[in-house]
């Protein structure tokens, strides 16, 4: 492939702790019932991911995972060999993490809430404020879609080649990120609306997905392509607005 050193300059303003409560949000499972084997596996091939596309992390999704892997290796130790822990007053090597979660999606709910009644003022003139409710759940953005997004549906369609090996070797110098470009534009023309993996059915292999998917990421950042989902954690369409 000609742009193996092709490096994606992509703003990643979410953090660990955001990547970790989509895994849990994905996964629908409550905070408290993680599995620490599950999770660390899903955290560190969304870390493979963002490698394979040369996608610049920040060093405290690495720091995170050097954490969860300490943490799994603690599960894994019988009682009597578990390491001793000064500050730590739970035998559940988990409660520290699960701790920051509880206490993070809070501050992550709260700012969602206030977001929302910011987007609320604008349209009305209140003169008395309404009091938060910050026990009832956030109601889902429909239409934002984050990079972890992405990144999952890629995966998906990545899935595909993962027993083949033999046909990515023929044809993995047949693809560039500016080919891909030029075909995304001439397959998704102004003001259409495609499904995310329709975008793949044709590729032959790994390689192509994958530059596929950068040629995808490059016409987001110019802004001649969008992205939307229907409902939270559903299935993502690719537009290209009028510019």
């Amino acid at each position: 492939m000609e742009d193996k050193d092709y490096k994606v300059k992509l703003e990643i303003f979410e953090g660990p702790l955001d990547l970790l409560l989509y895994l849990i949000k994905k996964d629908e499972i409550d905070i408290y019932d993680v599995s620490i084997g599950r999770i660390t596996k899903q955290y560190l091939d969304y870390i493979d991911t963002f490698k394979m596309l040369n996608i610049e992390v920040a060093s405290e999704f690495i720091v995170m995972a050097a954490n969860l892997m300490y943490i799994k290796s603690r599960e894994l130790l019988p009682q009597t060999q578990q390491p001793p822990e000064d500050d730590a007053d739970e035998e559940d090597p988990r409660w520290e993490l699960i701790r920051q979660l509880v206490e993070y999606k809070k501050f992550k709910d709260a700012a969602m809430f206030l977001g929302t009644q910011e987007v609320k003022a604008d349209e009305f003139f209140a003169t008395t404020p309404e009091l938060p409710d910050l026990s009832a759940p956030p109601p889902d953005v429909v239409g934002q879609v984050g990079i972890f997004d992405l990144i999952q549906a890629f995966q998906k369609v990545l899935k595909r080649f993962e027993n083949s090996t033999d046909i990515r070797e023929i044809v993995s110098d047949r693809f560039t990120v500016a080919d891909k470009i030029e075909h995304l534009l001439e397959t998704i023309v102004i003001g259409s609306r495609v499904r995310f993996d329709s975008l793949f059915s044709s590729a032959a292999s790994r390689v192509e997905v994958i530059v596929t998917f950068l040629a995808m990421l490059e016409l987001m950042k110019l802004n001649h392509l969008m992205v939307e989902q229907e409902k939270m954690l559903g299935d993502i369409v690719v537009i290209r607005p009028a510019l």
